[in-house]
């Protein structure tokens, strides 16, 4: 098999904090959201190549990234854009990296900045037992969360229907960006394309894939994050450090308080500083500060400010109006 890593996006509603990095590289404790996904698909004898799709602005940082990692298998794929605006959509960009890259063998295409509780081989010897295209599906509990996803509707482990953000979901199932497909379904994708249909999100192949070839599910529970969103990456940290906290040994405390679930790396100082649900990037420092769900990038300093829900972009400096 091979697999697809998908890392293309720009994280718009993440902005400042991933305006000039890949919301991948987000940390999750010691590692990063992509790099637990490298990590499962590099222990996994059936992947024997894995293409990290990314675009013109961040394949630097990929370039960069895989050069300092340990991971064999990952390569880059770069789709040629620079911009929200100029993206050919998941569907359409898959496409291309196929044809781009000349695979000819089944496919894992699995979202760079999902964080899953389920095991990516256990996904795969599912796949390998049903040998149709197979989608990984969760219950998020909320109609109102599943309008953003794609309903998935089951007859036992069969899909029978699918709806990409519907308006008014019938129920939670939802798909999460995690697929695999037998080379014969992706010699479809030109199909689907040349139809007309739409190019986006994966979601909707789906959908018109049901239609076509028996397709399956595996459903599994635990924990799902779509780090789309500062809550969606706070919520993530959460379930990672599971009520504790993580501080670099190079950080300096004094007279600091730290709460639940809050990161803080290399070189931050924090002097009277309470802290609360909250992760703040290298070199920053905090003064005199009450922060609770909130983002502080690097090199940033903060003084006498009661903070929630901020996300605050790198190299800011914000004292309460006093300078």
């Amino acid at each position: 098999m091979k697999a697809v890593v998908l890392a293309g996006g720009y994280a718009t509603r993440m902005w400042p904090i991933t305006k000039h990095r890949p919301k991948m590289f987000l940390p999750i404790g010691e590692s990063t959201v992509i790099d637990r996904i490298f990590t499962e698909l590099e222990t996994d004898d059936r992947i024997d190549e894995v293409y990290v799709s990314t675009n013109e602005r961040f394949a630097p940082d990929f370039e960069a990234h895989l050069a300092d990692s340990e991971f064999d298998k990952p390569r880059l794929s770069v789709e040629e854009t620079t911009e929200e605006d100029d993206k050919f959509g998941v569907v359409g960009a898959l496409a291309q990296l196929i044809d781009r890259e000349n695979v000819d063998d089944d496919l894992l295409v699995i979202a760079g900045d999902n964080l899953i509780s389920f095991a990516v081989s256990d996904f795969l010897d599912y796949f390998e037992a049903h040998d149709a295209p197979t989608l990984a599906a969760y219950d998020v509990g909320s109609r109102e969360k599943a309008k953003s996803y794609g309903l998935v509707d089951l007859d036992g482990d069969r899909v029978v229907d699918f709806q990409e953000k519907p308006d008014d979901p019938k129920s939670t199932l939802v798909s999460i960006a995690c697929y695999a497909f037998p080379q014969e379904s992706l010699d479809l994708l030109p199909t689907y394309l040349e139809d007309g249909n739409n190019p986006d999100e994966p979601g909707w192949f789906v959908q018109w894939l049901q239609n076509r070839e028996a397709t399956y599910a595996y459903t599994f529970e635990g924990a799902w994050f779509d780090i789309g969103t500062p809550e969606s990456y706070l919520d993530a940290v959460a379930w990672h450090l599971d009520g504790d906290s993580l501080v670099a040994d190079s950080a300096t405390l004094e007279d600091a308080t730290i709460g639940e679930n809050v990161h803080v790396m290399d070189d931050v100082t924090l002097e009277g500083t309470n802290l609360e649900h909250t992760v703040i990037f290298p070199d920053a420092t905090v003064t005199n500060g009450d922060i609770r769900r909130s983002i502080i990038d690097e090199g940033t300093r903060i003084e006498d400010l009661d903070l929630a829900g901020a996300l605050i972009g790198a190299h800011t400096t914000i004292t309460n109006g006093t300078e």
